[in-house]
């Protein structure tokens, strides 16, 4: 007779349930910080961005009158550009800032212009007008395509244009007077 080696393996114990679980939270708080890091801005960041100091992207959008109107045909003139929306706070707070600059355009002067950035309802949009007298072009951004070119991440956003069309500044998060001063003072823009 032979001996034969054992035909038996063992398995191996599995590791206890805390062990296992480990790798999968670890990764899942990972996705969740990184998540969040990339879907808000940072706090106490409200200027800046990769456009200063580069031509604004161009665009022909419709206004809510049916217009259109592309950045190009405002050549020669410093632009505001202001993302918002009916359903955002910080949007209600600067609205009257722009109401307040709006009342100083003139023909040569400063050219501003509303973007709706997701807006849900244009009637809300409408309201929100009439509400704030803004008595400038707000243009529909279907696909947020717009707002994706100049990399508008909440709002609101607004983008100050020289007349050269190159970004001289960026303020995210609402305006105070102070800041929109300063965006205008970078435009050749006088303050309100």
């Amino acid at each position: 007779m032979t001996d034969t080696p054992s035909t038996q393996t063992t398995k191996p114990n599995p590791a206890p349930i805390w062990k296992r679980a480990i790798p999968p939270l670890i990764a899942a708080a990972l996705v969740g910080v990184l998540g969040y890091t990339l879907l808000s801005p940072a706090k106490n960041v409200t200027t800046g961005g990769p456009l200063i100091g580069k031509a604004a992207p161009a665009f022909t959008l419709t206004s809510l009158d049916g217009v259109p109107i592309s950045l190009a045909s405002l050549k020669g003139r410093p632009v505001v550009l202001n993302f918002w929306a009916s359903w955002c706070g910080p949007c209600r707070e600067e609205a009257p800032l722009f109401r307040e600059l709006g009342t100083q355009q003139t023909a040569d002067g400063v050219a501003i212009l509303g973007i709706l950035f997701q807006e849900t309802k244009e009637q809300n949009a409408r309201d929100f007008i009439k509400e704030y007298a803004l008595a400038y072009p707000n243009l529909r951004d279907p696909g947020i395509n717009t707002g994706v070119d100049y990399g508008v991440s909440g709002i609101p956003e607004t983008v100050f244009i020289d007349k050269a069309g190159i970004v001289q500044f960026m303020d995210r998060g609402g305006l105070t007077r102070e800041r929109l001063n300063a965006g205008l003072e970078k435009i050749g823009v006088k303050g309100i």
